[in-house]
């Protein structure tokens, strides 16, 4: 099928930002009585769920010590709660159980949770935080905790059932798919900075508005657009750092202890929440009993029968190559280079056997495949949403993007003329202006 010559909207990439986009935009149209055939188009060098979302293990939370994050997350919980079958969203709830050193930025966390009517309890103390623990898990043995956060809203979805709904919901809708399709460029308006048409490997398409959803290749995107590689920062403090790389990778850690699903239910039958543990206590090894180490680490893991076990991860770390040399592709299980470690797998398993009893001696279980991918970071680490070259939008979500299903409709509502304040704390500016997110004491860079 010949690609269209013209679109008024063309989104780039098909992934959880690309559709979510789309999807609004499209609901937006009909119900101004407006056609959606042939009016928006979607484009992806492979297919859906190709990308990092479909690598993703899916975790939707709150838990974010900057205000404006909270607030974004809250929105996209919504849209995840407006149709948790359809998006085959799972809303069992969010734990972020923590050790003293982080005890007060949870707190802070609960407390504006509260102040915008999110639905969380807050256990506090190691005797309480115990006792809350093996109310649900009788063998709960996780040392140095002084502090959860429940999350009553929030879970996990699954990844690729999830895309491929929204695929089929907006093709419903009269957006069209087109798969196997390279962007190459970008061609401007001679009389203004504005994105006129797409260069494709398959042609030239003329469009009104660009929306450019693709999670680790941003990079490229930016480097089309003639968009800085290197930026000026201010930091919290009133320190300028000039010539700052404007993206970075890291390496994301993530894998499956091949159980079954239901070795990690409650005491008393049901899915637990998604549970995230970050302690001080020595992390001992479950295989030789060496010391892994004696610093703050963190992992999250949650029974999941879409990916047939438990599933789960820990923190990332940075990769040193040079920005412009990290290899994308093959992206995620399929890369020679960026996938987990069995230093992951070593650390991970003896962290859920630090955690509870059911898991010592469950390193045989882990799977062997390849697993894991990487993800872009702005320089704070935090999204940028903002619109460039004056009619591309660019959703860089600094690997936040699963969960931020809500970001596309907010984006799309954008497009059509309203300004959203949700979006404005993640603005391209911020870096320069010195209104950076601030950061917490999580051993995880996004927290």
């Amino acid at each position: 099928m010949a690609i269209p010559e013209h679109a008024d909207y063309v989104v780039v990439g098909a992934g959880i930002h690309g559709l979510s986009t789309a999807w609004r935009l499209a609901q937006r149209l009909l119900d101004a009585r407006e056609e959606v055939e042939g009016r928006i188009i979607i484009l992806d060098k492979s297919g859906v769920a190709s990308g990092a979302s479909g690598i993703a293990c899916g975790v939707v939370r709150n838990n974010y010590f900057q205000p404006a994050m909270r607030k974004l997350m809250a929105h996209s919980v919504k849209v995840w709660e407006s149709d948790p079958e359809g998006l085959h969203y799972h809303p069992v709830g969010y734990m972020q159980i923590s050790c003293e050193s982080m005890r007060k930025d949870i707190q802070s966390i609960y407390n504006q949770q509260l102040e915008i009517g999110y639905e969380s309890e807050f256990i506090e103390g190691e005797n309480a935080t115990t006792h809350y623990m093996r109310s649900m898990f009788e063998d709960w043995q996780a040392q140095n905790i002084t502090s959860i956060l429940h999350e009553k809203q929030g879970g996990y979805a699954n990844n690729t059932k999830t895309l491929y709904a929204l695929a089929e919901k907006v093709e419903s809708m009269g957006v069209r798919i087109v798969s196997g399709i390279e962007v190459t460029g970008f061609n401007f308006d001679s009389a203004s900075p504005a994105v006129r048409s797409i260069e494709t490997n398959k042609g030239t398409i003329t469009c009104e508005q660009i929306v450019i959803g693709t999670g680790p290749w941003v990079r490229d995107f930016w480097t089309m657009l003639g968009l800085p590689k290197q930026i000026t920062v201010k930091s919290l403090n009133g320190e300028v750092h000039d010539n700052v790389d404007m993206w970075r990778y890291w390496q994301l850690e993530e894998g499956v202890l091949t159980v079954p699903p239901e070795t990690l239910l409650t005491d008393n039958g049901n899915v637990p929440p998604v549970i995230h543990v970050d302690t001080d206590a020595p992390l001992i090894s479950d295989v030789d009993g060496s010391v892994i180490t004696d610093e703050l680490w963190g992992i999250y893991y949650k029974p999941d029968w879409h990916f047939g076990g438990v599933q789960g991860g820990a923190s990332p770390y940075k990769v040193n190559t040079p920005v412009d040399d990290v290899a994308i592709d093959p992206y995620g299980p399929s890369s020679p280079e960026f996938v987990s470690s069995s230093e992951f797998a070593h650390m991970w398993v003896s962290a859920l056997a630090h955690c509870h009893k059911r898991f010592e001696g469950m390193m045989p279980k882990y799977h062997r495949e390849p697993s894991g991918g990487i993800g872009c970071f702005t320089p704070d680490s935090f999204p940028v949403f903002d619109t460039f070259c004056e009619n591309v939008a660019i959703i860089a979500d600094s690997n936040h993007g699963w969960k931020m299903i809500g970001v596309g409709h907010l984006v799309a509502d954008e497009l059509l003329g309203e300004k959203q304040e949700l979006l404005e704390p993640f603005r391209f500016s911020r870096f320069a202006r010195g209104e950076l997110h601030p950061v917490s004491n999580s051993p995880y860079p996004w927290s």
